[in-house]
């Protein structure tokens, strides 16, 4: 067997007198394809940074195969020290390397090398960065989170470029389809130590689960006390990952019903959801366009967003997702054609850039606003302890400012903050980036949980399968198509495939594949009085049933009603049914009249 490129052994770090590798140890043999993974907060960054002989380590060793070269991936980059991208790319170069493959590499990363470092984006400076580690090719690839930043396409391009290499190659990511389409082997740093598993990042979660569970019973045998809340983070686990099976069966569900709704060319009917509720139809585009400075950012949208909708926004850098969402939700106003906003919408939105925390207040202060000790969720008051356990924090953490949390951190504490405000309308703008794979499994739990609807901008294919019922991708030149399922269905639709799904409805270039109601009206016919008069009064009665909706639920809520007064607990759920009932009709009937005011 061949001696390993690299091999660090009982590496050691602390922080202050927390320990934060205890024994961790990697190595790495020519062609070798190994995931790192671990929690944030873990030691993934540090142990890579410590295998780049970037940092030192307290205790341990780490030998490097003499001749061996060697490539890291910092995730953030710093280009300051060069005059453009060129020269940055260069500068990683070996005397015998080929400085053409520096400029093919930023060609295909969609640069040109005369970008100034100062004017550059994140992804743009990530771009760059992958471009100065990939151009010698290195014996040795240490990369991590190489996708941050990278649209679907510039991470399709990696994942194809990755897998052409012979180089040996550390991982660090929270992009499930590339870890399955890369590793050959998973390293999990835990609590300071590392296990490895000689399988395919496919095997992962089943092997991590089964090492927890048999974790937990020796515990229990030899009569050890177990803090509960390190216990919930770490064994939980398993638990939601089983939960999310469920999670999964009732995204096929809505995704069947989609396809049904698009087979069919109408309104599906959709069953009546909870007080505080949007409106059945959210948003309604006929022929939407917009474009700046002459380039079309969307042309001839048609389509229609229901209520409990998960709609994925895919798209290269530059497509204009923003703009779409900016469309959607009513914050621009088209170039041409219409778009009616839907009654009763509150929306959430959560931003990328994550500016809605302040880094000087606590993780307490952030959730209950610094008045008491209790976080609003909806309509129920729970202790900020315990509601920052759902979101795996510690206690101990409650009076930690936010600027020294970690981005896997900032990222669930803005998650927290978000999900207690009263919403009906979710608005998620890369939610996943610095998340780590439990994380994201509780991510997509809460997802699972939220009963209004959702716009997800994402670059993560995985997380847009387990999480979507449609896609919206940009086909370029404006055009918006909306496939039903997630990102995986919509490329086999792409392609021509099946995927339980019907023929696309014949439409227009830019429009959506399901129909409008054929009780759209037809251009030219005009409001009688009647219809103009009805149309003012619908809004009122639309905010008058749900008000009675909520009346009758609350009623419902009361504890023991049913068995205290059984004729009033019939009484309520017959009056519940019947509001809805009425509810979905006048919706239904303040839609044609909206269309048939618009072509008048």
């Amino acid at each position: 067997m061949a001696p390993p490129l690299l091999l660090l052994q009982d590496i050691r770090v602390t922080l202050g007198s927390v320990p934060l590798l205890d024994g961790a140890g990697i190595g790495v043999g020519a062609g070798e394809r190994i995931c790192l993974v671990g929690r944030n907060g873990s030691g993934k960054s540090t142990l890579l940074k410590i295998a780049s002989g970037e940092i030192a380590f307290d205790g341990g060793t780490r030998f490097l195969q003499p001749g061996a070269t060697m490539r890291y991936l910092p995730q953030e980059p710093d280009l300051s020290a060069f005059a453009n991208t060129m020269e940055y790319v260069e500068a990683g170069l070996g005397p015998n390397d080929d400085h053409y493959r520096c400029r093919y590499l930023l060609e295909q990363l969609g640069l040109t090398g005369a970008e100034k470092p100062a004017n550059l984006s994140g992804g743009e400076a990530r771009r760059a960065a992958l471009a100065r580690t990939l151009a010698p090719a290195p014996d040795l690839l240490l990369l991590d989170e190489p996708t941050n930043h990278l649209d679907l396409p510039a991470i399709e391009w990696l994942e194809a470029e990755l897998r052409g290499l012979s180089a040996g190659i550390v991982l660090i990511s929270h992009d499930r389809r590339l870890l399955e389409k890369l590793s050959r082997s998973i390293v999990w740093l835990d609590r300071g130590q590392t296990r490895r598993l000689d399988r395919g990042f496919a095997h992962f979660e089943a092997w991590r689960d089964e090492v927890l569970e048999q974790e937990e019973r020796d515990f229990h045998k030899l009569g050890r006390q177990i803090a509960r809340e390190e216990d919930w983070l770490r064994y939980g686990v398993t638990a939601r990952r089983k939960r999310n099976v469920k999670r999964v069966a009732d995204l096929a569900s809505l995704r069947a019903r989609k396809r049904e709704h698009n087979k069919q060319g109408e309104a599906a009917r959709m069953g009546a959801s909870d007080a505080g509720m949007s409106g059945k139809l959210v948003a309604v585009t006929e022929d939407m366009s917009k474009a700046y400075g002459g380039r079309p950012i969307v042309k001839g949208l048609t389509m229609r967003l229901l209520r409990g909708d998960r709609l994925g926004i895919v798209g290269p850098n530059g497509a204009g997702k923003t703009t779409l969402l900016k469309l959607l939700t009513g914050l621009e106003t088209p170039d041409a054609g219409s778009i009616k906003l839907g009654t009763n919408l509150n929306v959430i939105t959560l931003d990328q850039q994550r500016a809605a925390l302040d880094p000087k207040m606590t993780l307490a202060n952030t959730l209950t606003g610094g008045k008491s000790d209790m976080v609003h969720v909806g309509d129920q008051q729970r202790h900020v302890i315990g509601y920052m356990k759902d979101f795996l924090f510690k206690p101990e953490q409650a009076r930690t400012p936010v600027g020294t949390l970690s981005g896997g951190e900032r990222g669930r504490l803005l998650l927290a903050a978000a999900l207690a405000k009263p919403s009906n309308l979710l608005i998620l703008d890369e939610p996943t980036n610095d998340l780590d794979l439990e994380t994201l499994d509780l991510l997509q739990e809460m997802l699972g949980e939220y009963p209004g609807t959702i716009l997800l901008v994402s670059h993560d294919r995985d997380f847009l399968d387990r999480v979507v019922t449609s896609t919206l991708a940009a086909e370029g030149d404006g055009r918006w198509v909306e496939y039903a399922g997630g990102y995986s269905d919509m490329l086999v639709q792409r392609d021509g495939g099946d995927v339980a799904a019907p023929e696309p409805v014949k439409q227009k270039a830019g429009t959506r594949q399901a129909a409008l109601p054929q009780t759209t009206a037809t251009p030219n016919v005009k409001l009688s009085f009647k219809d103009q008069h009805e149309l003012k009064t619908l809004t009122a009665d639309i905010e008058k049933l749900q008000k009675e909706i909520k009346k009758h639920e609350l009623k419902l809520a009361e504890p023991g009603l049913y068995n205290k007064d059984i004729k009033a607990f019939k009484a309520a759920t017959n009056a519940l049914a019947d509001a809805h009932e009425k509810l979905v009709a006048a919706e239904e009937r303040w839609l044609q009249l909206e269309l048939l005011r618009e072509a008048s």
